[in-house]
């Protein structure tokens, strides 16, 4: 029996790495197909991203938010949906870290710098649990409503970015009032990277220690294995999900806010930078086990982090790694195909119980 656990985890760790390599090896042709040399743009790829101390921190620094809008992912996962719309909770957490200021007056110090994170926090789990709460009450397909949610959101945010928000010194690029120097985020001890890495190592760590060793985490998962079995033993199936939904927005929304805090220091059109569609590749790819999101955002920002020597060296478009992030995403989707297979194993039990609820939706 240890044994089967001990296959099952490196299975767990296999499909992914093998899905990554995949990945690499497509962009390779894609580069080759531009006249570059694929070994020296993979070479590339991991000196832009851990080269040295500065690429490193660039890279802890892309990171950070990662880790949040995977959680936004991850955690609905958990419960049995598919929700995508991270980006639209932290926009709207940025926009509500941003306008609070204009709302409130706040101290200048670690409480107001907390007010506008909870913000950010609050503004994104409200949005994110609306999904929720339109597919449990309403039948609304969660994938769906949670993408539709988050093009409104974006659409708001540029609204009143560009309208009632707007600070007027704010010319070429419609920006809000940028945030007094005390309610900012600052950095870690002797380095560049801001405290939102802190922030998403400790919520990756807190959700993976809730999901594994308490009761309402052991129901999370058992709702989210067949939603009609955990009725049948008595789960508060819809109070679990909105819960689940509402706890990944506010990851989400707590990275729009850090982005402003720490990173913009106001709201504008550079938060809009689609760290929300990336989280759900670091969530697929860490198979929405928050443990294993940390290491997953940080070769994935690394990635990010790397696109700029890309350009210099290979006088490839920057945007180039979205490439690499496309593909690595499609072979994460059909390497999922090999669970149970690599090593001949039984699904778990689990397991056994999501795809029942699958299929059950599905009929």
């Amino acid at each position: 029996m240890p044994s089967r656990r001990w296959e099952g985890a490196a299975e767990a760790v296999l499909i992914p790495t093998l899905a990554l390599a995949g990945a690499l090896l497509l962009f390779g042709l894609f580069v080759r197909l531009s006249g570059a040399s694929p070994l020296e743009a993979w070479t590339l790829l991991f000196l832009g991203a851990f080269g040295d101390a500065f690429s490193l921190q660039n890279s802890l620094q892309r990171a950070a938010p990662l880790m949040l809008t995977a959680l936004a992912v991850a955690l609905p996962a958990r419960a049995g949906l598919t929700v995508i719309g991270g980006e639209g909770a932290l926009v709207l957490g940025a926009l509500a870290a941003a306008a609070l200021p204009y709302a409130l007056p706040l101290p200048g110090d670690a409480v107001g710098s907390l007010l506008v994170l909870l913000a950010g926090a609050a503004m994104g789990a409200a949005w994110v649990a609306l999904a929720g709460v339109l597919r449990q009450w309403r039948g609304v397909n969660e994938t769906i409503s949670s993408l539709l949610l988050g093009y409104l959101a974006i659409a708001l945010f540029k609204h009143l970015v560009e309208g009632p928000l707007r600070d007027p010194a704010s010319l070429n690029k419609p920006s809000t009032r940028p945030l007094e120097e005390g309610l900012r985020i600052g950095t870690l001890w002797g380095s560049d990277v801001h405290w939102g890495l802190a922030w998403g190592l400790a919520l990756c760590v807190a959700a993976g220690l809730w999901l594994s060793l308490t009761r309402s985490g052991f129901a999370l998962d058992v709702a989210g294995g067949n939603a009609r079995a955990a009725r049948l033993v008595g789960l508060p199936v819809n109070r679990l999900v909105v819960l689940a939904c509402a706890l990944g927005g506010a990851c989400a929304g707590l990275a729009g806010a850090i982005e402003v805090a720490a990173v913009h220091t106001a709201a504008n059109a550079s938060v809009i930078a689609g760290l929300g569609y990336t989280g759900i590749l670091v969530a697929f790819v860490a198979r929405h086990n928050p443990w294993a999101i940390p290491p997953v955002a940080l070769l994935l920002g690394g990635f990010g982090a790397a696109g700029s020597l890309l350009q210099r060296r290979l006088g490839l478009p920057d945007a180039s790694v979205l490439v690499l992030q496309g593909l690595a995403f499609v072979m994460v989707l059909g390497a999922e195909s090999l669970r149970g297979r690599l090593f001949g194993l039984q699904l778990p039990r689990l397991s056994r119980l999501r795809l029942v609820g699958q299929r059950g939706r599905a009929a």
